[in-house]
């Protein structure tokens, strides 16, 4: 399905658009995006989580702050994120900076995950090297007798990111290839604080 865009002033007000059209469409998992972080080492990753929330300031997610994308966070706090929506032949992408988010806010979320995900927490090493699948099963056999009848504790190694774009680029599919793609730059120089430019496709 094909859309009209009426260019908005600012880049947050144009993304909750996007994401209000992908969701109206029946898009699943509109809220999947592709985060692409950069090691120490210099070679980039990518994988698919779920934004969880859009604040006025950005984009939050969570995971384990053991885990390899925590660990390239810490070395580069610069990252790009993707989302895609092939239904409606739309793409979303934001740069941006990270920094993490208060214990109390982690703490918060973490008690309105499914019981299964915050077992799931504590009973995995995210990322690290493990012998088999059973040792995760086994693990998780032991948090869950460790827990039963008890509140989950949000583990210490477990928490938020605020994703603060810099940049924003919307992609709408057309055909022969004459993609529409409308561009937020953040600028502190002008008033409302982002320039807006279209690119080629």
């Amino acid at each position: 399905m094909a859309m009209e865009v009426d260019f908005q002033l600012e880049p947050f007000a144009q993304f909750r658009y996007f994401l209000d059209f992908a969701k109206t469409n029946s898009v699943r998992e509109y809220d999947a995006m592709t985060l692409a972080t950069v090691g120490a080492d210099g070679f980039p990753s990518a994988r698919v989580l779920y934004m969880k929330e859009l604040s006025e300031k950005g984009l939050i997610f969570y995971t384990n702050y053991e885990s390899q994308k925590s660990k390239e966070l810490e070395e580069n706090s610069k990252v790009c994120v993707n989302f895609f929506w092939p239904e409606v032949f739309i793409q979303v992408r934001i740069s941006g900076t990270i920094q993490k988010l208060n214990r109390e806010q982690s703490v918060a979320y973490f008690q309105t995950r499914p019981r299964i995900s915050q077992i799931g927490a504590w009973a995995s090493h995210q990322s690290q090297e493990m012998p088999n699948y059973d040792h995760l099963l086994k693990r998780f056999s032991e948090y869950e007798k460790k827990f039963e009848g008890l509140t989950v504790p949000c583990p210490e190694e477990w928490g938020g990111y605020l994703l603060m774009p810099q940049e924003f680029e919307f992609w709408i599919g057309r055909e022969g290839r004459l993609h529409e793609r409308y561009c937020y730059r953040k600028d502190h120089n002008l008033s409302n604080g982002w320039v807006r430019f279209m690119r080629s496709p």
